[in-house]
């Protein structure tokens, strides 16, 4: 086991502690763990069944009923299309089938880079400037195939300068 990963479990382990008599503390490991882990594969689930003398099933059964959870690697951002009623009817279902195309990637799936997880979103509270999506925290409006492709353009070129100032940092 890396140290990194036994940073992780010691994080757990301690999560674990820190809740064990409280109710709903399966919820509030998860959450820690995630968090810390960033998403919640089966061996992760295993662990933490183990250590909250817990069926696996249980700790399985929880983080698929609950949409928070997800047992996938998660992409550094989320872009998540708006699929509400006003969004879909003035271009949304385009701006789906236009990320699949343009990142490679389903609906639920993550890039190989790991830069984006593409999700749906029923309604981002945008009907009046559809079709919206967000990215992050950020809402982009009246959005098109055309300036979805210039947006996240933006995106990598952004992530490039990251990893060229930290390659320049760590010279």
């Amino acid at each position: 086991m890396s140290e990194e990963e036994q940073a992780l479990y010691s994080l757990i382990d301690q999560a674990v502690e820190r809740y064990r008599d409280h109710e709903g503390a399966l919820i509030m490991v998860l959450h820690e763990a995630q968090e810390a882990y960033g998403y919640l594969p089966e061996d992760l689930q295993y662990y933490i069944a183990g250590k909250m003398n817990v069926p696996l099933a249980e700790v399985s059964g929880v983080v698929s009923f609950y949409s928070f959870f997800t047992t996938k690697k998660r992409g550094k951002h989320t872009i998540r299309v708006c699929q509400g009623t006003a969004c879909y009817v003035r271009g949304g279902k385009r701006l789906v089938e236009a990320i699949k195309t343009e990142l490679g990637i389903d609906v639920g799936d993550t890039t190989e880079d790991g830069l984006f997880t593409f999700e749906i979103a029923r309604c981002i509270g945008a009907c009046g400037l559809a079709p919206a999506i967000m990215i992050d925290d950020d809402v982009y409006k009246q959005m098109t195939p055309q300036k979805l492709h210039i947006l996240l353009r933006k995106y990598y070129e952004a992530e490039k300068q990251s990893d060229e100032e930290e390659g320049g940092a760590a010279s």
